[in-house]
């Protein structure tokens, strides 16, 4: 028995690293246009994250949600920059009651949503108190929370754990140029972070060129023994991970 033991001990690292690695890509800001429509025809898993109260942000989470597809509301928050946040947008002028309903407003809208992820938000994310407020919000309701880590000095992500809301946060955006160059540089560069943390969090956008783009290089996931999973599979996976090293702990 010890010998077996021995032997599942030295062989575990190497199934580990049989197994896929794990990316999840989220397309943001889902809503103003008409056009963003193209990125639902993306293949694969991949999640949508739809801005609250915009012309087609419903029609088209809807249209996700038919096609079994993650759903997570993508809800603007203050940014350092004074840039316009659009509706939906909490503040660091708002308090907890303030928060509260615009959030309750937004789930009212698309109430199928898996949780958040933040547009913007490089002030707001920073600050304690408005996190607080959001994460006890999400925390009532079983939501996720990903952080679109817009700030390295974001709280968001600390926050939401402690209050124990399931969270992630991004890893690389994907499409910060609209050059099928740039685009392709980053998603070499996901799949080399897929290789070696094992699990990924990406981020694009509905722009034509990144959903050309995206077509082209989807496919390079399995050549690359890299399975392209929702979001909610990603958080999953993690807190299953997390209970497991609790439970050997104890």
């Amino acid at each position: 028995m010890l010998r077996l033991l021995l032997t599942f001990s030295l062989l575990w690292p190497a199934l580990l690293y049989a197994q896929p690695a794990q990316v999840a890509i989220i397309i943001d800001d889902i809503g103003y246009r008409k056009s963003d429509a193209q990125a639902l025809y993306l293949p694969g898993n991949i999640s949508y994250a739809i801005l609250p109260h915009t012309p087609y942000g419903k029609i088209l989470a809807l249209q996700a949600k038919a096609n079994k597809n993650d759903v997570i509301l993508h809800i603007p928050m203050e940014a350092k920059n004074g840039k316009k946040l659009g509706p939906g947008a909490l503040t660091s002028a708002m308090n907890e009651t303030g928060i509260r309903a615009s959030l309750t407003h937004a789930f009212a809208e698309i109430p199928f949503a898996l949780g958040i992820n933040n547009h913007m938000g490089s002030k707001l994310t920073e600050l304690y108190q408005p996190m607080a407020w959001t994460m006890q919000f999400l925390r009532e309701r079983n939501l996720m929370f990903i952080d679109s880590l817009t700030t390295g000095a974001s709280q968001a992500e600390e926050v939401a754990i402690s209050f124990g809301v399931p969270s992630l946060h991004r890893h690389i955006f994907l499409d910060n140029k609209l050059e099928h160059a740039y685009i392709l540089s980053q998603f070499k560069q996901l799949i080399l972070d897929a290789k070696r943390y094992r699990s990924v969090v990406a981020i694009a956008h509905p722009h034509p060129e990144t959903i050309k783009s995206l077509h082209k290089l989807l496919p390079l996931l399995e050549k690359n023994n890299i399975e392209l999973v929702p979001i909610s599979r990603l958080l999953n996976n993690k807190m299953a991970s997390s209970n497991q090293q609790t439970n050997a702990e104890d």
